[in-house]
C-alpha cells in the first residue's frame, strides 16, 4: 500500500491529476471574493465549486512559467526563433489581409498596424496557435499552488470565473496558454474583461476573431497603464554604442525609462540618432552568444512592455514590427 501511495504522489507531481480544488484551503476565499466583489449568487457559486471539482493539477505549468525562454536564452537564440524570415513574411500577409481593421485601429488608437501585428505574431503566430491548456487548470494550479506568484494567478482565477459568468461560458471549456491567457491577443481574464473591444460591431468581444483581437491590442497599449500609454507617431527604440563599460550601479533592462538622453554621454553611451536632451530613455542590454548589444528604449518601447514586462518581448515586437512594415511597403510598391 505504501508503494502504491508513493507511486501516486510521484505520478501527480509530473502529470495532470484530478485535484478537486473545491476542497483546497483557499477555495473559501475564492468563493467569498466572487460573492463580495462580483455579486455571485448561491447558484453561481455552486457552479464554481462544480468546476473546481473538475480542475486538474498541472504542476508542469509552474515549471514552464519559471523557465520561460526570456529567462534562460540569450538574445541571439531567442531572436533567431522569432524574428525570422518566415514569421516576417506571415506578418506582412497578416497586415495585408487585415489592413482595414489595422488601419481603423491606428486611426482610433494611434498604434501602427505593424506593431499590432507584431504583438499578435509573437503571442499566437498570428492567431494560428492560441493554446491547448484548459484555462481553469492553468489558473487553479498556479493560483493555488505557485510558489512565488500565486497572488497574481489567484486574482486571475477570480476574474476568470467572473468572465465565464459574464459571457455565459462553461469554465471547463476555454483553452489558452500555460499562464491562462486567451485568444489571438492572449489576454489574461482580468484584461479580457477590462480592455477587450467589440471592434467589428457584431455584439461580442471575441478575442478568437481577428478584428476584435486587433482593436483590443491597440486599446491595451493605450489604456492599460496611463503612464506608458502609446504615443501616436513616436518610435520605439534606437541603437546605441557603448564606448566604455557602464558603471555597475547603472540601471539596465528596466520596465520604464530611467535616464534622459542628456545623461548618456557621461555614461559612455552614444545614441545612433540624435535625441532631444530631455527625452526619457531606458538602457537595454541584450546578451548575445558572443558579447552584448545596446539599445535605447523610448516611451513606446515601454508601452509594449506593459503588455509583457520582459525586455526580450518588447525588443522582439519592435524588430518584428520594423521588418514587417518594410516588407509590406515593398510589396505595396511592387503592385
Amino acid at each position: 500500500m505504501h508503494r502504491i501511495c508513493l507511486w501516486l504522489v510521484l505520478l501527480c507531481s509530473s502529470a495532470p491529476c484530478l485535484a478537486d480544488y473545491s476542497t483546497h484551503p483557499r477555495a473559501a476565499s475564492l468563493l467569498r471574493q466572487l460573492a463580495q466583489q462580483e455579486n455571485f449568487t448561491d447558484h453561481e457559486l455552486a457552479g464554481v465549486e462544480a468546476a473546481l471539482r473538475q480542475a486538474q493539477r498541472l504542476p508542469k505549468l509552474v515549471e514552464a512559467e519559471q523557465n520561460a525562454a526570456e529567462r534562460v536564452e540569450t538574445w541571439t537564440i531567442y531572436a533567431a526563433k522569432r524574428v525570422d524570415a518566415p514569421r516576417i513574411a506571415r506578418g506582412a500577409d497578416f497586415i495585408d489581409q487585415h489592413r482595414t481593421w489595422l488601419m481603423q485601429a491606428e486611426s482610433e488608437y494611434g498604434v501602427p498596424p505593424a506593431v499590432i501585428a507584431g504583438v499578435i505574431g509573437l503571442e499566437t503566430n498570428f492567431g494560428s496557435f492560441t493554446g491547448t491548456t484548459r484555462v481553469l487548470d492553468a489558473l487553479a494550479t498556479q493560483g493555488l499552488e505557485h510558489p512565488t506568484r500565486s497572488r497574481f494567478f489567484f486574482s486571475e482565477l477570480v476574474a476568470f470565473f467572473a468572465f465565464c459568468r459574464d459571457y455565459g461560458i462553461d469554465p471547463t471549456e476555454p483553452r489558452g496558454s500555460y499562464a491562462g491567457a486567451m485568444g489571438w491577443a492572449q489576454f489574461m481574464p482580468s484584461n479580457y474583461r477590462r480592455l477587450a473591444v467589440d471592434f467589428d460591431g457584431d455584439g461580442e468581444r471575441d478575442l478568437w476573431q481577428p478584428a476584435d483581437a486587433i482593436g483590443s491590442v491597440a486599446r491595451y497599449l493605450v489604456e492599460y497603464d496611463p503612464a506608458r500609454s502609446w504615443r501616436r507617431g513616436e518610435p520605439l527604440m534606437v541603437r546605441a554604442h557603448l564606448r566604455r563599460p557602464l558603471p555597475a550601479d547603472v540601471a539596465v533592462n528596466t520596465s520604464r525609462s530611467t535616464h534622459r538622453a542628456a545623461d548618456l554621454s557621461a555614461l559612455g553611451l552614444d545614441s545612433s540618432v540624435e535625441l532631444p536632451p530631455e527625452t526619457p530613455v531606458g538602457i537595454v542590454r541584450l546578451q548575445l552568444d558572443d558579447g552584448e548589444e545596446y539599445w535605447l528604449g523610448l516611451h513606446n518601447f515601454y508601452s509594449v512592455m506593459s503588455y509583457n514586462p520582459r525586455v526580450y518581448y518588447a525588443m522582439t515586437v519592435s524588430q518584428l514590427a520594423a521588418a514587417m512594415a518594410r516588407l509590406d511597403a515593398e510589396r505595396q510598391a511592387d503592385r
